[in-house]
């Protein structure tokens, strides 16, 4: 099981900064399960299929929070995600567009996959 901080809820649209938002995708595992989480789902943890340990996809989703690009609720023992599309789109218009583009052509991210359930 995965274990998440649930703190503080993510920024509001209008503190979510673009630097923050940059940094937190500058990474190709990042990118990649905001990939997955694009087509609007929520994801349990579990879902995510990552070549990383579950301590390492904890950070990873934690800085995607952080940065506002997700957010996080728990149900019982499990954690679910979403990306906060929405929120990204009124606070820096087709940002998140062009980077899934730039990603789908590159080719980044694209060994993060998702299972079709809760484990």
């Amino acid at each position: 099981m995965v274990h998440v901080r649930h703190r503080e809820p993510p920024p509001a649209v209008d503190q979510l900064r673009l630097t923050d938002v940059l940094a937190a995708l500058s990474d190709p595992l990042r990118v990649g399960l905001v990939r997955q989480l694009a087509n609007g789902e929520e994801r349990c943890f579990s879902e995510f299929n990552v070549p990383v340990a579950k301590s390492t996809l904890s950070h990873h989703l934690c800085t995607l929070r952080g940065a506002g690009l997700t957010d996080t609720r728990g149900e019982g023992t499990r954690s679910y995600v979403r990306l906060r599309r929405e929120d990204i789109e009124a606070r820096f218009p087709n940002l998140l567009d062009a980077v899934l583009d730039a990603a789908d052509r590159d080719d980044v991210g694209n060994h993060v996959s998702v299972s079709s359930g809760p484990a």
